[in-house]
Formats: structure tokens, sequence, C-alpha cells
């Protein structure tokens, strides 16, 4: 059995793969738990595992995973210099790139096509782009679930709300308001930078939306673009098969 797991800065999401990948987990992310902390917390899932395949954009807790696995004699594959990925990069500074963009796009060039628009709805925002197994880019923001924690934590009259599907732009309450301003201002912001980078690279290629708050734009994006919350743990997988 391996485990196929993402740790992100909200996040920690994963699979299980034997013939095929099973139910994908998440967790919250918490940078000081303890290795005995996660272990209790992964016991059930690691029990039958033979090999970890992680990517990690949280360096802290890759500390705690190597000796988790240290600790059970599980094998480990950290995704980073000296993996093939089968994703070429082609930015100022390679090394920059998160492993989890690197993922998403190798699930993509397997699942999809050779070409993509990558929107991984995280703590951040990214929309990435990759012509023939080429990541040539990227656009940063920041993400739906912060932008929300932010205008709440820092407004002395707002107040926690649920995010629902907005009926109209303009609200009438606070709670519609917040919401048409943050999930139609952000899907707004996905189809603008989106349409201008097929814009300027005159190509026009699949978009595929993932990461945690992904299931927030549902309804508010067009009907063309591909929803695939497993895309970085099916491209773990394909990176895995890789290099055995």
């Amino acid at each position: 059995m391996i485990l196929l797991i993402d740790i992100g800065n909200s996040n920690i999401v994963l699979a299980q793969y034997d013939t095929e990948i099973g139910e994908v987990y998440r967790f919250n992310t918490v940078r000081d738990k303890s290795i005995d902390e996660y272990y209790i917390l992964l016991k059930d899932v690691l029990k039958d595992t033979k090999k970890l395949v992680i990517s990690s954009v949280v360096p802290e807790l890759n500390v705690v995973f190597k000796a988790l696995a240290e600790k059970l004699k599980i094998d480990t594959m950290f995704i980073g210099p000296g993996i093939k990925t089968g994703v070429q990069i082609k930015i100022d500074n390679p090394k920059e790139l998160g492993t989890d963009i690197v993922c998403d796009h190798a699930g993509a060039f397997k699942h999809y096509y050779d070409s993509a628009i990558v929107v991984d709805m995280g703590t951040a925002t990214t929309i990435s782009y990759s012509d023939n197994k080429v990541i040539k880019g990227v656009a940063i923001s920041a993400g739906l679930i912060t932008s929300k924690e932010a205008i709440v934590g820092k407004a002395s009259q707002l107040s926690q709300f649920e995010f629902k599907l907005p009926k109209k732009v303009i609200g009438t309450n606070t709670v519609d308001s917040l919401n048409n301003g943050l999930l139609l201002g952000h899907s707004y912001m996905i189809q603008g930078l989106v349409e201008q980078i097929k814009s300027e690279n005159k190509k026009d290629v699949v978009v595929i939306i993932t990461g945690g708050a992904s299931r927030y734009m549902k309804g508010l994006l067009p009907k063309e673009y591909v929803f695939d919350d497993s895309l970085l743990i099916k491209g773990l997988l394909q990176v895995y098969n890789k290099n055995i």
C-alpha cells in the first residue's frame, strides 16, 4: 500500500493507493503537532503502508514526517530535486516553484492534456500555465479563505459567516454583501486571469480547478472548466510511477 500525501499550508491531503486511488481525506495543517500526535491521527492508514510519497510546501513538517516514517520503517519519497516528474519548468528560478504546482501539472498531463491552466485554491490561489509539458509561469493571489479571514479579522463590525452561492451581485445585507464580494470577486479574478493567460500565449487550453476552496466556485465559473479535487494526488502517483 502506498500513501500519497500533500502537505499544504492549510490542509494535509492524503489518499491510499493499491490498485487505484482510494478516498481522499483532508486534515487541518498544524505545524506544532509532534510526531506522536501525527502518528495517532494517521495510524489507521499507516498500518498497511509500505511507501510514503509526499509533496510538501511546509518545511517544518518535513522533519516530522521524515521522523515518523523512520520510526515506522516506511520508505519515503519527497518530491524535489533529483526526482523525475515528467514536468519541465521554465521560469526565472525553478527552485522557487512549489512541488504542489509541479504535481498538479503532472496530474493534468496524465489525465487531461499536455498543456493546461491549473487553478489551485488553497491558502493562496495559484493560477499556473503549462504548454507541451513545460510550466511557463504562475499568478498568485490571496486565497478565498485567506481573504475571508483577513476582512473579518480586520473589520470591527464584521463577524464570521458561511459561504453561500450569491443570487445577485449587489447584496442587501452584510452576509450577502460579503458573499458577493468574496465569491463573485474571486470567480471574476480567476476568469479574468485565465482569459489573459490564453490571450498572451495565443492558446486555448483546458482549465482545471482544484484545491480545498474550489468547492465554493462550483456554479460560479464557466461550465467548460474542469473541477478535479484529487488532481494533486493523481500527480503524486504519476511522479511515483516515473521513479520506480
